[in-house]
């Protein structure tokens, strides 16, 4: 079964890939990394039929390149700069830096394998192809398709008769159910509803003229582990300033759980609360953690109503309404939900991702609010992160 190219632009991923990219271009083309695969999913099984076409289409993203209108519409994004879009005109996606393979158990293995500024760009175009073949494939992708539609229809009702009050942005590119469809729910939601304030897919913001949504993902944080000259438990610090360096108070939502919470607000002092413009959630207890914000605001006397708080973990339309509920009193509220609307049908998503585990041969980790989101391929290496994590709260806790 031969499948129609899955990816058929280079701007069909998330704008944070082109955010963290300009950094590391201007900053840190000195680091390499070493990307893995994972399914969360239990009893998944791909078939070498399935394998054959991921490589198939792997082979089909690294013919492309950016197009002129591509170029001068990232060009026209205020904070990303002429010298990066340049780079981008000479940049093509490596085919070596992949190897796609098979367990006995049909266990699907990925790495990425390359200089971090061009292997870092391959995470969400190789979750869509994975995605989309996978569901192709495995189910009627018709009766799936229906299925979405129907939901998509309920969900929109739901929207203009006034259930959902809160804006949102689409974060849905990494485990759509396929390109043609995530294009009609961003193409729904902003023509028949007043929520959807923009998108993360570059693509659909450029066809669709409307707000491209994003800042840093956690392998900003963890390529910092990597670097020799800095300690592991003051990565943050060293991730937020150069990120303000770049930009300049621009583009400026912090994520605040690659190494805990806990940690990330000692770094985030009065300077780092005043240069950026709010902080994303992405695990553990949101409204433990949104007080847990707000209160650090009021502690260096900021409003935090003139801050936002941007939620993305995992959300449907209930929890985020009743998050913003919640908060919107408190303080600027705004949601990325992403599975919930790109991948909703009778058939549970994929919860698949694509994380960093290595810089320059060392091996780097997320350590989140939820143990269970914590991804790292030497034990060793992640004890040692814990006890750097506590050593550095206990000694500075208040």
């Amino acid at each position: 079964m031969k499948l129609e190219p899955v990816v058929v632009s280079l701007l069909d991923t998330d704008l944070y890939k082109f955010n963290m990219d300009q950094v590391i271009f201007h900053k840190h083309t000195d680091l390499c990394g070493k990307y893995y695969f994972k399914c969360r999913n239990e009893g998944i099984v791909f078939t070498p039929e399935m394998v054959k076409e991921i490589n198939a289409q792997v082979d089909h993203l690294c013919s492309l390149r950016f197009q002129k209108d591509e170029l001068d519409y990232l060009r026209s994004i205020r904070f990303i700069k002429n010298d990066y879009v340049e780079f981008l005109r000479l940049y093509h996606p490596i085919r070596d830096y992949v190897t796609i393979d098979l367990t006995e158990k049909g266990e699907l293995v990925v790495e990425i394998d390359g200089p971090l500024f061009s292997a870092m760009q391959f995470e969400i175009y190789l979750l869509e192809i994975i995605n989309e073949v996978y569901f192709r494939m495995a189910y009627d992708y018709e009766a799936l398709r229906k299925s979405a539609g129907e939901r998509l229809d309920e969900k929109i009702k739901a929207m203009n008769e006034g259930k959902y009050t809160f804006n949102f942005a689409e974060f849905g590119c990494r485990r759509r159910l396929s390109r043609e469809w995530e294009d009609v729910v961003v193409r729904r939601f902003i023509t028949e509803t007043k929520n959807c304030v923009g998108t993360s897919n570059v693509y659909l913001a450029m066809k669709y003229n409307i707000t491209p949504v994003g800042t840093y993902a956690h392998e900003f944080v963890q390529m910092y582990q990597g670097i020799d000259s800095i300690p592991l438990a003051y990565t943050n610090h060293y991730a937020m300033k150069d990120w303000y360096a770049e930009y300049d108070g621009d583009n400026g939502t912090a994520l605040t759980d690659t190494v805990t919470t806990d940690l990330f607000l000692l770094d985030f002092n009065r300077s780092m609360v005043n240069n950026y413009s709010g902080v994303r959630h992405d695990s553990g207890d949101p409204f433990a953690w949104g007080e847990k914000i707000i209160a650090h605001y009021k502690k260096f006397g900021v409003d935090p109503k003139t801050k936002l708080l941007l939620f993305s973990d995992g959300l449907d339309f209930d929890h985020a309404q009743e998050l913003y509920d919640y908060f919107h009193d408190k303080a600027k509220v705004s949601f990325g939900i992403g599975t919930f609307v790109s991948n909703d049908t009778f058939v549970p998503p994929l919860n698949i991702v694509i994380k960093l585990q290595y810089v320059n041969g060392r091996p780097v980790a997320k350590l989140s609010d939820v143990p269970g989101k914590s991804m790292c391929r030497d034990e060793q290496y992640l004890e040692y992160l814990k006890r750097s994590v506590a050593f550095r709260l206990d000694r500075e806790k208040e």
